[in-house]
Parts: C-alpha cells; structure tokens; sequence
C-alpha cells in the first residue's frame, strides 16, 4: 500500500571522464540520502559521464550499455540492501547501431521493474541528442514501486504537457524528470535567469495541471562550454516549489512530499474532471494550418 508521505532524495552532483569514478560518487550519494531517510533516490541524467552530446563524435558511442545490465546490477544491489527505489539514468545500447537516452528503475528489493526511453530528442548547439539516441518506442511509463506509482520521463520531455498528461492519466503518483540543462558560458545573467525560470515553470504547471508533485533532478557543473545549472527541484501537487538546490554546488536532499495533496488539490481544483476529450482530436495535427 503507497504510503501518503514518502522522502524523496535528488543527487545533483558534477561529473568527470571516468565513468567508474561516477558511478562510485554517485553510491556515496545515494547511500546519503539513504541514511537521511530517502524511499526513493532520483539521479541526474546520464550520470555515468560528462554530458558527451555537446559534441557529435562516434567514440562516445562506447559509453552505452545493455539495460539490463552492468549499471543495473550495481545498483539493483544497493537497492535491495537500502531497501530504497533507484531511477538511474543510462545511455542504452539497445543493438548495433541503436541507442537510447533510457532510465531504468530498480524497486525496494532490487527487483529491475523495467525502463523508459526518452520520448522527446533535441537537437540544439551543445545539445546534439539526435546524433546519438533513437526516439524512444516504449510509450510513456508508470513504475509501480514499494513507495508508490511513479511516472518517469527524462530532460527535454520536460517541455512537452502531453507527455505529463499521458503519464499522470496512467496513474502516476508522481512525475520525475532526470536532466542535463544547462548555460553557455556566453550568455548573461538576465538570459541565464530567463531560461531557468521558463524550465521551472513549465514543470510547476505540469504539477498543477495534473495534480501530482514533480521531482526534477538536474546535474552541475562546468563542461566545456556549458554550465550545468543545477538548481534541482520539488513541487507539491499545486506547483509549490518545496526545495529548491543551488546551482553551481553539489546538493544530495531529502524532501518529504505528500502524496493526500494530490487527492486534495484535484479534488478543490478539479482540472481532470473537466476535460473536454471530446474536443481533443485537433491536438494529433503537428500545426492547424490545414496541412
């Protein structure tokens, strides 16, 4: 039975070149949040590296592995022996070829309860996705876990209400974003400040609209030419920010969240209720333009 207040623990950590020496960080990490009292641990996005997608270069397709597999199994066993549940952000070879930015979920008893590939692909100056993963084919995702029903997607999803909608209607108690986002090392404060906010307002809408807390989960640091601006978060299921890391240092936190918010809020603002399905269908069209 999901019990109606869980601890959620975000490690927001920087990285370096050897993927050993990340993954090693990261258990020190998780076995933190752990001993604060953390059910669930949220890790960055693609923590087992530098976020290698600022470049196009076919030797950083070495970095992937099989899901299930290596990282899985590391951290299959610190679940089952911290009795939390993992949502482990990996680069994932799936065949020769075909690769996906996919997070796997690792539950209370170290049991591999299955993976999410990143629906939505950018393609941006330092953020060159398109070249290394394939969009994801799985659909959206619900994880039912020892601590709860949880909807995962990952980064560039964040901007996208479908993909939060689809997930909560699944019946996701909450939603968790692992990301890499970050500044170039060009831009002004007042640009820099911009962004952020739109990434953190857009997530709080997804919390209001849906009525479910967001966990969004961020790396730091500076690499290359892009600084990871950290600044991971929590909403309740109104949009409330409840925590809010810092964005140029390192944050291991436990937040406790409610999940009776969400039977509250929905219940006083009944967005769900009221959807008009029937009217709808227009939002399959890529542009209403009549082509």
């Amino acid at each position: 039975m999901t019990e109606k207040n869980i601890n959620i623990g975000l490690v927001q950590l920087t990285c370096g070149g050897e993927p050993e020496a990340n993954v090693e960080k990261t258990v020190t990490a998780i076995k933190k949040a752990a001993g604060q009292g953390a059910r669930i641990v949220c890790l960055q996005e693609l923590f087992r590296s530098l976020y290698f997608c600022d470049v196009e270069a076919y030797e950083n397709f070495s970095l992937a592995e099989k899901i299930p597999g290596p990282s899985t199994e590391i951290f299959s066993r610190l679940a089952a022996e911290l009795e939390i549940v993992i949502i482990a952000s990996l680069f994932e070879k799936r065949a020769e070829g075909i690769y996906h930015n996919t997070t796997a979920v690792l539950d209370a008893d170290g049991s591999y309860l299955g993976k999410y590939r990143k629906m939505h692909i950018p393609d941006d100056p330092g953020f060159y996705e398109k070249f290394y993963f394939t969009p994801g084919d799985l659909g959206y995702k619900v994880f039912p876990t020892r601590y709860g029903n949880l909807g995962i997607l990952i980064c560039w999803d964040q901007w996208y209400p479908e993909a939060a909608r689809i997930t909560s209607l699944m019946g996701a108690d909450m939603l968790f974003y692992p990301t890499a986002i970050g500044w170039h090392e060009s831009q002004d404060p007042d640009t820099n400040e911009e962004q952020y906010q739109a990434w953190q307002t857009i997530q709080k809408s997804h919390a209001v609209a849906n009525g479910v807390p967001v966990i969004a989960v961020n790396r730091t640091g500076k690499e290359g030419e892009l600084q990871f601006w950290g600044g991971s978060f929590v909403t309740n299921a109104f949009g409330k920010v409840i925590y809010q890391a810092p964005h140029l240092e390192e944050a291991v936190q436990v937040v406790p969240v409610s999940l009776a918010g969400s039977d509250r809020y929905r219940t006083h603002w009944p967005f769900l209720r009221d959807r008009r399905i029937d009217s709808y269908d227009p939002i399959l069209k890529r542009y209403l333009d009549g082509n």
